[in-house]
């Protein structure tokens, strides 16, 4: 299992934070279609298949840190 490139840990972390392939496209001024080529070379490189494997893996591996990643505005509301 190869490292992950800064791209693929930037664009996963804002995955794993809720986001939408559409909305991650919007927010760095990208293609959808480059955000899912990110993503499927990120599952990839951690020999996963989806976003959650992907997140799960790439935490244990020390790739993201569970601090990088925040509750979204609606599940925290739902939890209280």
């Amino acid at each position: 299992m190869s490292g992950l490139t800064a791209r693929q840990r930037q664009i996963l972390l804002l995955a794993a934070n809720g986001n939408t392939n559409a909305e991650i496209a919007a927010w760095l001024d990208v293609t959808y279609s480059t955000v899912a080529g990110v993503l499927a070379n990120a599952y990839r490189r951690l020999g996963v298949t989806d976003r959650a494997q992907a997140v799960a893996v790439a935490l244990a591996v020390g790739e993201l840190g569970i601090h990088q990643i925040h509750v979204p505005d609606q599940q925290r509301e739902a939890a209280a």
